[in-house]
């Protein structure tokens, strides 16, 4: 993160701006806001920000609308900040295109550190590609089709590989049950959860310490998986 980061809040609520506003401008973010849709929408074409947190429930419409407006023709991090939290509401969201999804109420420390998650990806992204992928004790060499574990070669199959490198390249952000079967076994397997479950669980054996209790491979319980980074 510089100082040169501008954050969007896209919240009707008068008192969380103001939360949002204290805690990023501590951590020496840019901050501003909007507290409806059609403000919003002229402030992110206005200002092009680094990332924006954005609330759902927006008096002149849903926020999912500018996320799907945003996602058009920028790859900003987007973080949802919402009070509905169900299944289908975070599933909608991150298909649309949101990078993280938090529910209010949240701490402070756990909305920055998905906010420096969502920038390191950003900018990963921009980034020229490199061979090797590398996450905590995990390295995957991509030219060469080889996993290593603290050193240790780690020996997969083919779809375990493909799942591993997807999450990889989007270390950090929830990837939804839908979007890794599409881009692992294709649209036509969007329903096929099951083929996800047996090959999320063979490959924890193969890369944690301990599968019941992950370090790197999450579930996010009813939608999708996540590689964390900081752990």
């Amino acid at each position: 993160m510089t100082t040169a980061d501008t954050v969007l809040v896209v919240e009707d609520e008068a008192p969380m701006r103001r939360f949002l506003r204290g805690a990023l401008q501590a951590e020496g973010f840019r901050v501003i806001e909007a507290s409806t849709l059609a403000t919003a929408k002229l402030l992110v074409t206005v200002h092009v920000p680094a990332a924006i947190l954005l609330d759902l429930g927006l008096p002149d419409g849903d926020g999912l609308t500018l996320l799907e407006s945003v996602r058009t023709w920028s790859s900003a991090p987007v973080i949802v900040l919402s009070a509905r939290d169900r299944e289908d509401d975070k599933v909608a969201a991150l298909d649309a295109g949101a990078d993280d999804y938090l529910t209010k109420p949240f701490g402070t420390s756990e909305l920055l550190a998905r906010i420096r998650v969502a920038l390191r990806h950003a900018r990963a992204q921009r980034a020229p590609d490199t061979p090797v992928l590398t996450i905590g004790p995990i390295k995957i060499d991509q030219a060469r089709h080889e996993v290593t574990n603290d050193g240790k070669q780690v020996h997969l199959t083919p779809t375990e590989y493909r799942l591993l490198v997807l999450l990889a390249r989007h270390a950090g952000k929830v990837l939804t049950h839908r979007q890794l079967l599409t881009d692992v076994w294709g649209p036509r397997s969007t329903h096929q959860t099951h083929y996800l479950r047996v090959h999320m669980a063979a490959l924890r054996r193969k890369i944690e310490e301990d599968p019941a209790r992950p370090r790197f491979l999450s579930t996010e319980p009813g939608v999708g998986y996540r590689l964390l980074t900081d752990r």
